[in-house]
Protein backbone atom coordinates (compact mmCIF):
# COMPACT_ATOMS: atom_id res chain seq x y z
CA UNK A 1 0.00 0.00 0.00
CA UNK A 2 2.56 2.55 0.80
CA UNK A 3 4.25 1.89 -2.78
CA UNK A 4 0.87 2.18 -4.49
CA UNK A 5 -0.58 4.57 -2.84
CA UNK A 6 0.95 8.38 -3.38
CA UNK A 7 -1.52 10.59 -1.46
CA UNK A 8 -1.41 9.32 1.95
CA UNK A 9 -0.76 11.95 4.52
CA UNK A 10 -1.09 9.55 7.62
CA UNK A 11 -2.10 6.14 8.36
CA UNK A 12 -3.92 5.16 11.35
CA UNK A 13 -3.25 1.44 12.73
CA UNK A 14 -6.09 -0.78 13.66
CA UNK A 15 -4.46 -3.96 13.13
CA UNK A 16 -3.62 -6.64 16.47
CA UNK A 17 -0.74 -6.00 18.66
CA UNK A 18 1.89 -7.47 16.66
CA UNK A 19 1.85 -5.90 13.69
CA UNK A 20 1.44 -2.36 15.55
CA UNK A 21 5.29 -1.72 15.21
CA UNK A 22 6.20 -3.28 12.01
CA UNK A 23 3.60 -0.63 10.06
CA UNK A 24 4.33 2.09 12.14
CA UNK A 25 8.16 2.23 11.53
CA UNK A 26 7.33 1.25 7.86
CA UNK A 27 4.90 4.26 7.38
CA UNK A 28 7.29 6.28 9.36
CA UNK A 29 10.40 5.30 7.39
CA UNK A 30 8.01 6.57 3.96
CA UNK A 31 7.12 10.44 5.77
CA UNK A 32 4.00 9.23 6.53
CA UNK A 33 2.27 10.53 10.12
CA UNK A 34 1.11 7.68 12.47
CA UNK A 35 -2.07 7.23 14.36
CA UNK A 36 -2.54 3.68 16.15
CA UNK A 37 -4.69 1.70 18.85
CA UNK A 38 -2.39 0.69 21.79
CA UNK A 39 0.21 -0.70 22.22
CA UNK A 40 2.50 1.04 20.93
CA UNK A 41 4.06 -2.64 20.10
CA UNK A 42 4.04 -5.98 22.20
CA UNK A 43 8.20 -6.07 22.36
CA UNK A 44 9.98 -3.79 24.55
CA UNK A 45 13.08 -3.60 21.41
CA UNK A 46 10.05 -2.80 19.05
CA UNK A 47 8.47 -0.31 21.33
CA UNK A 48 11.13 1.84 21.58
CA UNK A 49 12.55 1.39 18.15
CA UNK A 50 9.13 2.87 17.09
CA UNK A 51 9.67 5.90 18.96
CA UNK A 52 13.00 6.25 18.53
CA UNK A 53 11.51 6.09 14.82
CA UNK A 54 9.00 9.01 15.26
CA UNK A 55 11.73 10.98 16.99
CA UNK A 56 14.55 10.84 14.01
CA UNK A 57 11.92 11.54 11.30
CA UNK A 58 10.34 14.62 13.33
CA UNK A 59 6.57 13.12 12.27
CA UNK A 60 3.75 13.82 14.09
CA UNK A 61 2.25 10.36 15.80
CA UNK A 62 -0.69 9.52 18.58
CA UNK A 63 -1.26 6.84 20.19
CA UNK A 64 -5.51 6.83 20.79
CA UNK A 65 -5.36 5.42 23.92
CA UNK A 66 -4.61 9.10 25.35
CA UNK A 67 -7.29 11.23 26.65
CA UNK A 68 -7.87 14.22 29.14
CA UNK A 69 -8.41 13.02 32.53
CA UNK A 70 -9.64 16.18 34.51
CA UNK A 71 -9.71 13.72 37.50
CA UNK A 72 -6.27 13.08 37.73
CA UNK A 73 -5.90 16.75 37.75
CA UNK A 74 -7.77 17.01 41.31
CA UNK A 75 -5.84 13.75 42.56
CA UNK A 76 -2.85 15.20 41.65
CA UNK A 77 -3.57 18.43 43.51
CA UNK A 78 -4.88 16.47 46.68
CA UNK A 79 -1.00 14.96 46.52
CA UNK A 80 0.34 17.89 46.23
CA UNK A 81 -1.32 19.59 49.04
CA UNK A 82 -0.67 16.89 51.70
CA UNK A 83 -4.07 15.30 51.98
CA UNK A 84 -2.50 11.50 51.95
CA UNK A 85 0.95 12.54 52.66
CA UNK A 86 3.69 10.71 50.90
CA UNK A 87 2.38 8.78 47.70
CA UNK A 88 3.13 5.13 48.39
CA UNK A 89 0.93 2.75 46.30
CA UNK A 90 -1.10 3.74 43.32
CA UNK A 91 -3.16 0.18 42.35
CA UNK A 92 -4.98 -0.28 39.35
CA UNK A 93 -7.92 -2.93 38.65
CA UNK A 94 -9.86 -4.02 35.48
CA UNK A 95 -12.31 -6.52 35.53
CA UNK A 96 -10.74 -7.37 31.58
CA UNK A 97 -9.72 -10.03 30.07
CA UNK A 98 -13.65 -10.34 28.43
CA UNK A 99 -12.86 -12.94 25.83
CA UNK A 100 -12.16 -16.58 26.17
CA UNK A 101 -8.56 -16.87 27.43
CA UNK A 102 -6.81 -19.51 26.53
CA UNK A 103 -3.75 -21.52 28.03
CA UNK A 104 -1.93 -23.77 25.70
CA UNK A 105 -1.71 -23.52 22.05
CA UNK A 106 -4.57 -25.73 20.20
CA UNK A 107 -3.33 -28.70 18.53
CA UNK A 108 -6.27 -29.02 15.70
CA UNK A 109 -5.57 -27.77 12.47
CA UNK A 110 -9.22 -26.23 10.45
CA UNK A 111 -8.89 -24.53 7.31
CA UNK A 112 -7.87 -21.32 6.40
CA UNK A 113 -11.11 -19.18 6.02
CA UNK A 114 -11.42 -18.11 2.03
CA UNK A 115 -10.16 -15.09 1.64
CA UNK A 116 -8.27 -14.73 4.95
CA UNK A 117 -4.11 -14.29 4.29
CA UNK A 118 -3.02 -16.08 7.12
CA UNK A 119 1.07 -15.47 5.86
CA UNK A 120 0.20 -11.60 6.13
CA UNK A 121 -1.65 -11.67 9.03
CA UNK A 122 1.38 -13.76 11.01
CA UNK A 123 3.85 -10.70 9.90
CA UNK A 124 6.75 -11.02 11.91
CA UNK A 125 5.51 -14.63 14.16
CA UNK A 126 7.12 -17.32 12.97
CA UNK A 127 4.86 -19.51 11.29
CA UNK A 128 2.39 -21.91 12.49
CA UNK A 129 -1.11 -22.92 11.42
CA UNK A 130 -4.33 -21.24 11.16
CA UNK A 131 -6.75 -21.41 13.82
CA UNK A 132 -9.61 -18.78 14.87
CA UNK A 133 -8.08 -18.78 18.35
CA UNK A 134 -5.82 -16.63 17.90
CA UNK A 135 -7.52 -14.23 15.64
CA UNK A 136 -9.89 -11.33 15.96
CA UNK A 137 -11.26 -10.56 19.24
CA UNK A 138 -9.02 -13.08 21.13
CA UNK A 139 -5.81 -12.54 19.86
CA UNK A 140 -4.62 -10.33 22.52
CA UNK A 141 -4.15 -13.28 24.73
CA UNK A 142 -1.68 -14.38 23.31
CA UNK A 143 2.25 -13.91 24.28
CA UNK A 144 3.03 -13.27 20.65
CA UNK A 145 -0.29 -11.52 18.87
CA UNK A 146 -1.23 -9.53 21.87
CA UNK A 147 -0.02 -7.30 25.45
CA UNK A 148 -3.17 -8.96 27.52
CA UNK A 149 -5.60 -7.47 29.59
CA UNK A 150 -2.86 -4.86 31.10
CA UNK A 151 -2.31 -4.01 27.65
CA UNK A 152 -5.72 -3.57 26.46
CA UNK A 153 -6.75 -1.41 29.42
CA UNK A 154 -3.95 -0.04 31.18
CA UNK A 155 -3.10 2.18 28.35
CA UNK A 156 -6.03 4.32 29.01
CA UNK A 157 -5.47 4.44 32.50
CA UNK A 158 -2.18 4.85 32.87
CA UNK A 159 -1.03 6.96 30.30
CA UNK A 160 -2.93 9.73 31.17
CA UNK A 161 -2.25 9.30 34.47
CA UNK A 162 1.66 9.18 33.82
CA UNK A 163 1.74 12.48 32.02
CA UNK A 164 -0.82 14.14 34.32
CA UNK A 165 1.70 13.20 37.79
CA UNK A 166 4.85 13.81 35.72
CA UNK A 167 5.86 9.99 35.49
CA UNK A 168 8.82 10.63 32.90
CA UNK A 169 10.77 7.17 33.75
CA UNK A 170 9.55 3.43 33.61
CA UNK A 171 9.33 0.91 35.94
CA UNK A 172 12.74 -0.27 37.71
CA UNK A 173 11.53 -3.61 38.43
CA UNK A 174 8.30 -5.53 38.33
CA UNK A 175 6.91 -9.17 39.95
CA UNK A 176 3.79 -10.65 39.02
CA UNK A 177 1.73 -13.38 39.78
CA UNK A 178 -0.65 -15.48 37.27
CA UNK A 179 -3.69 -17.63 37.61
CA UNK A 180 -2.84 -21.29 38.14
CA UNK A 181 -3.68 -23.76 35.19
CA UNK A 182 -3.96 -27.42 36.15
CA UNK A 183 -5.41 -30.46 33.70
CA UNK A 184 -6.12 -33.43 34.06
CA UNK A 185 -3.67 -37.12 32.79
CA UNK A 186 -5.31 -40.14 33.97
CA UNK A 187 -7.45 -38.95 36.12
CA UNK A 188 -4.47 -37.11 38.09
CA UNK A 189 -4.24 -33.28 38.40
CA UNK A 190 -0.82 -31.75 36.92
CA UNK A 191 0.22 -28.28 36.22
CA UNK A 192 0.40 -26.86 32.85
CA UNK A 193 3.62 -24.56 31.75
CA UNK A 194 2.02 -21.57 30.09
CA UNK A 195 4.57 -19.87 28.23
CA UNK A 196 2.55 -18.70 25.06
CA UNK A 197 -0.39 -16.89 26.73
CA UNK A 198 -1.40 -14.63 29.77
CA UNK A 199 -3.30 -16.01 32.58
CA UNK A 200 -6.93 -15.65 33.57
CA UNK A 201 -6.10 -12.99 36.03
CA UNK A 202 -2.98 -11.69 37.74
CA UNK A 203 -1.47 -8.96 39.67
CA UNK A 204 1.47 -6.86 38.85
CA UNK A 205 3.53 -4.93 41.32
CA UNK A 206 5.65 -2.28 39.64
CA UNK A 207 8.58 -0.48 41.81
CA UNK A 208 9.32 3.63 40.29
CA UNK A 209 12.20 5.34 41.41
CA UNK A 210 11.45 9.11 42.64
CA UNK A 211 10.05 11.57 39.90
CA UNK A 212 10.27 15.11 39.85
CA UNK A 213 7.15 15.62 42.54
CA UNK A 214 6.96 11.95 43.53
CA UNK A 215 8.99 9.93 46.12
CA UNK A 216 9.79 6.63 45.15
CA UNK A 217 6.50 4.33 44.57
CA UNK A 218 4.90 1.07 43.48
CA UNK A 219 2.15 0.82 41.03
CA UNK A 220 -0.20 -2.09 41.11
CA UNK A 221 -2.10 -4.05 38.40
CA UNK A 222 -4.79 -6.25 38.68
CA UNK A 223 -7.25 -7.90 36.44
CA UNK A 224 -9.29 -10.83 35.38
CA UNK A 225 -11.24 -10.08 38.95
CA UNK A 226 -8.05 -9.47 41.46
CA UNK A 227 -8.72 -6.43 42.97
CA UNK A 228 -6.88 -5.14 46.36
CA UNK A 229 -8.22 -5.42 49.92
CA UNK A 230 -10.97 -3.70 50.83
CA UNK A 231 -9.59 -0.71 52.90
CA UNK A 232 -10.27 -0.64 56.62
CA UNK A 233 -11.82 2.96 56.13
CA UNK A 234 -14.59 1.70 53.54
CA UNK A 235 -15.37 -1.91 55.91
CA UNK A 236 -15.96 0.30 58.69
CA UNK A 237 -19.00 1.73 55.98
CA UNK A 238 -19.85 -1.36 54.75
CA UNK A 239 -18.35 -0.65 51.54
CA UNK A 240 -16.57 -2.72 48.87
CA UNK A 241 -14.51 -1.53 45.95
CA UNK A 242 -16.33 -1.56 42.68
CA UNK A 243 -15.16 -3.70 39.96
CA UNK A 244 -13.26 -1.39 38.25
CA UNK A 245 -11.22 1.30 40.06
CA UNK A 246 -7.72 3.19 41.06
CA UNK A 247 -6.65 4.05 44.40
CA UNK A 248 -3.74 6.35 45.58
CA UNK A 249 -2.31 4.99 49.09
CA UNK A 250 -0.14 7.64 51.48
CA UNK A 251 1.49 7.17 54.17
CA UNK A 252 -1.21 9.72 55.77
CA UNK A 253 -4.01 8.97 54.02
CA UNK A 254 -6.07 7.18 50.25
CA UNK A 255 -7.93 8.79 47.32
CA UNK A 256 -10.14 6.62 45.91
CA UNK A 257 -11.26 7.21 42.39
CA UNK A 258 -12.83 5.31 38.97
CA UNK A 259 -10.83 2.87 36.60
CA UNK A 260 -9.07 5.89 34.93
CA UNK A 261 -9.68 8.47 37.70
CA UNK A 262 -13.04 9.63 38.04
CA UNK A 263 -14.82 11.13 40.62
CA UNK A 264 -12.02 10.82 43.06
CA UNK A 265 -12.73 10.93 47.18
CA UNK A 266 -10.77 10.82 49.95
CA UNK A 267 -10.97 8.19 52.37
CA UNK A 268 -12.58 8.28 55.30
CA UNK A 269 -15.27 10.52 53.18
CA UNK A 270 -14.86 12.65 56.41
CA UNK A 271 -11.86 14.15 54.74
CA UNK A 272 -13.89 15.64 51.66
CA UNK A 273 -15.00 18.23 54.59
CA UNK A 274 -12.34 19.95 54.90
CA UNK A 275 -11.52 20.10 50.88
CA UNK A 276 -13.31 23.49 48.89
CA UNK A 277 -15.90 21.48 46.33
CA UNK A 278 -14.26 20.66 43.34
CA UNK A 279 -15.75 19.45 40.73
CA UNK A 280 -13.81 17.31 37.64
CA UNK A 281 -15.82 18.12 33.98
CA UNK A 282 -15.29 15.15 31.85
CA UNK A 283 -13.71 16.66 28.61
CA UNK A 284 -14.23 14.09 25.31
CA UNK A 285 -11.17 15.53 24.14
CA UNK A 286 -9.58 12.22 22.99
CA UNK A 287 -11.54 12.13 19.28
CA UNK A 288 -9.84 12.25 16.13
CA UNK A 289 -9.96 15.93 15.89
CA UNK A 290 -6.88 15.84 18.47
CA UNK A 291 -4.44 14.28 16.20
CA UNK A 292 -5.99 15.24 13.09
CA UNK A 293 -5.96 19.08 13.74
CA UNK A 294 -2.06 18.20 14.96
CA UNK A 295 -0.84 16.37 11.85
CA UNK A 296 -2.41 19.23 9.77
CA UNK A 297 0.19 21.46 11.48
CA UNK A 298 3.16 19.30 11.73
CA UNK A 299 2.93 18.96 15.62
CA UNK A 300 3.07 16.83 18.04
CA UNK A 301 -0.87 15.90 19.62
CA UNK A 302 -0.42 15.00 23.06
CA UNK A 303 -0.98 11.76 22.97
CA UNK A 304 2.48 11.35 20.92
CA UNK A 305 4.38 8.41 21.08
CA UNK A 306 7.61 10.83 22.33
CA UNK A 307 5.51 11.34 25.34
CA UNK A 308 4.80 7.15 25.80
CA UNK A 309 8.00 5.80 26.78
CA UNK A 310 7.46 5.38 30.25
CA UNK A 311 4.02 4.12 30.21
CA UNK A 312 4.76 1.42 27.29
CA UNK A 313 8.11 0.28 28.44
CA UNK A 314 6.05 -0.39 31.91
CA UNK A 315 3.36 -2.35 30.64
CA UNK A 316 5.59 -4.17 28.20
CA UNK A 317 7.89 -5.32 31.41
CA UNK A 318 4.87 -6.53 33.09
CA UNK A 319 4.60 -8.86 30.27
CA UNK A 320 8.46 -9.85 30.67
CA UNK A 321 7.81 -10.68 34.79
CA UNK A 322 4.58 -13.32 33.92
CA UNK A 323 6.91 -14.79 31.55
CA UNK A 324 9.97 -14.91 33.71
CA UNK A 325 7.77 -15.97 36.82
CA UNK A 326 10.18 -13.65 38.92
CA UNK A 327 11.10 -10.34 39.80
CA UNK A 328 12.55 -8.49 37.19
CA UNK A 329 14.84 -5.58 37.57
CA UNK A 330 15.15 -3.58 34.67
CA UNK A 331 17.18 -0.77 32.84
CA UNK A 332 15.99 1.41 30.31
CA UNK A 333 18.89 3.18 29.16
CA UNK A 334 20.49 -0.03 27.78
CA UNK A 335 17.18 -1.77 27.50
CA UNK A 336 18.18 -5.06 29.76
CA UNK A 337 17.06 -7.31 32.36
CA UNK A 338 19.99 -7.07 34.76
CA UNK A 339 19.17 -9.33 37.92
CA UNK A 340 18.20 -12.69 34.74
CA UNK A 341 19.85 -12.73 31.87
CA UNK A 342 17.71 -15.37 30.30
CA UNK A 343 14.82 -12.98 30.66
CA UNK A 344 16.31 -10.56 28.25
CA UNK A 345 14.89 -13.07 25.41
CA UNK A 346 11.28 -11.82 26.05
CA UNK A 347 12.31 -8.08 25.15
CA UNK A 348 12.23 -8.80 21.29
CA UNK A 349 10.91 -11.72 19.36
CA UNK A 350 12.07 -14.30 17.16
CA UNK A 351 11.38 -13.17 13.85
CA UNK A 352 9.81 -14.64 10.36
CA UNK A 353 11.85 -14.35 7.68
CA UNK A 354 11.25 -10.68 5.70
CA UNK A 355 9.76 -9.26 9.02
CA UNK A 356 13.22 -8.35 10.42
CA UNK A 357 13.11 -5.03 12.23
Amino acid sequence: MLEKEKDLDAIKIMTPDHLHATVAIASMKKGKHVVTHKPIANRMKEAKLTIETARETGLSTHLLAWSKRPGYDIIKNWIKDGFIGALKEIHNWSNRPVWPQWQANPTDKPPVPKGFEWPLWLGPVPDRPYHPNYTHAVFRGWYDFGGGSIADMGHYSLFPLFLTLGINTPAISAEAYGTTTCTLRDNVAVGVVNDVAFPLSCIIRFQFSAQQELPPFELIWYDGGMRPTVPDELRASGKALTREGMMFVGDKGKILAGFRGENPVLIPESKMNYLKKEEAVEERSSGNEVWIDAFRKNTQPPGSFLYAGPVTETINLGAVALRTGKKVEYDTVNMKITNIPEANKYLTREYRNGWEL
